[in-house]
């Protein structure tokens, strides 16, 4: 008998892991770590929004069961949103599904739609979980690079001439985790008119819509005529209102996708805490100057890290939007990994970073930088940063020594 269950035996090792290691390990030892390396929000969630949730929290029924899909208060708060910012108009109770997150949301969507064997169109470097949601429920990844927009378009009818069987699925990312680009109408059109022509459902991910830093905030693919024909978008509430624990995401769109994930979610869960749901309404009916100062956090983060690591010697091309960088590995150290990069980052310079090559094989050779600590952090990172460049004859050469003697 095997002693790896067959879904556990399709996962790779976790690799961030030995990063989180050495980090555990240095932290216990005193040493002040500056972590960039996990995309968590660390200003707190707005006032009236916890007002909200503490106020319902009181009611003596507030701690029965919920409904799978979200209360109708949420789901219209959904609906409501989507009508406000991209001009969509949905029907809360046919094409909104309230999630706990969007990651579990895109993982059971992946469960309802996805049969032994399908072929998915994934993009690499991306979020682990939009390739190894569908994993775990049996497809098969079709990886196409995707470093940039244009590249990912144009492979897409690559992968499905070489792909037996024909692909079902189509996945988006944009703002991408973990490149922080994203992208407009135009592309959305032309992947819509792609997937029809070969067959396909799409699958977009805009948890990070809110966090841009351009006049022009990113577009929905469900503004694009007849994109709900085969689309369902998936979003969070976790970084546009600082809500990452509380776990509040939606998919919404197309009727017959959203009902298959409602009736997965009928058999594994009851929802979210109802004062959750209640308060996540009021995030998003309520007012939104929170959102923009959230967003401008992000923005002055983003601008004090860019320039003081050109300062420090490593140029970091300033993202459009997200709450990430996506970081060339320095020139001094090009040839030894992301991976390694990131170890001897945190070692010789108590700062942390995720290795490219933990969002697949085409994100070797970068890294991504979580704009998830204070200016005054970043700027000593930098500072950290100079000294890790300067010194890097003889870092490299004691993890070369070190290496050898294994």
């Amino acid at each position: 008998m095997s002693n790896e269950f067959h879904r556990i035996r399709r996962l790779p090792p976790y690799v961030f892991e030995e990063v989180n290691r050495i980090k555990a390990k240095l932290r216990a030892e005193g040493t002040d770590i500056i972590d960039f390396g996990m995309g968590n929000p660390d200003m707190p969630t707005p006032k009236h929004i916890v007002d909200k949730l503490i106020e319902t929290a009181r009611d003596p029924k507030a701690g029965r069961y919920s409904a799978s899909k979200g209360v109708i208060g949420l789901r219209r708060a959904m609906a409501g949103y989507y009508d406000r910012r991209y001009g969509v108009k949905l029907n809360p109770d046919t094409e909104v599904v309230a999630t706990l997150g969007s990651k579990e949301g895109f993982a059971n969507l992946a469960n309802a739609l996805t049969a032994p064997g399908d072929v998915i169109i994934c993009p690499n470097p991306a979020y682990p979980i939009h390739a190894f949601g569908f994993i775990m429920a049996g497809g098969v990844i079709r990886h196409v690079p995707a470093l940039s927009p244009e590249e990912y378009l144009s492979g897409i009818g690559r992968a499905v001439r070489h792909s037996a069987p024909p692909p079902s699925i189509l996945i988006l990312s944009y703002p991408s985790n973990p490149t922080a680009q994203w992208v407009d109408l135009d592309f959305y059109r032309d992947a819509v008119q792609l997937a029809k022509k070969h067959d396909m459902l799409v699958i977009s991910d805009v948890a990070y819509s809110e966090i841009y830093f351009d006049d022009n905030p990113p577009p929905s693919i469900l503004q694009v005529e007849g994109a709900r024909d085969i689309a369902v978008e998936v979003n969070s509430l976790s970084k546009t209102y600082a809500m990452a624990g509380w776990r509040v995401g939606m998919v919404v769109g197309n009727a017959r996708m959203c009902a298959a994930l409602a009736r997965v979610k009928s058999y594994l869960d009851y929802g979210a805490f109802l004062p959750i749901q209640v308060a996540a309404a009021a995030a998003l009916n309520g007012p939104q100057d929170c959102v923009e100062e959230i967003r401008g956090i992000y923005k002055g983060r983003r601008d004090t890290l860019v320039s003081s690591m050109k300062r420090a010697g490593w140029d970091i091309p300033a993202p459009p939007a997200s709450m990430f960088a996506w970081a060339r590995i320095p020139e001094q150290y090009k040839d030894i990994g992301s991976m390694q990069v990131s170890r001897l980052l945190v070692e010789e310079a108590g700062v942390a970073v995720a290795p490219g090559s933990g969002f697949g094989e085409y994100g070797e050779g970068y890294v991504r930088i979580g704009l998830v600590e204070n200016e005054h952090r970043i700027r000593q990172a930098a500072r950290n940063v100079k000294k890790f460049l300067a010194d890097s004859d003889r870092i490299l050469g004691k993890a070369h020594n070190s290496v050898a003697a294994q």
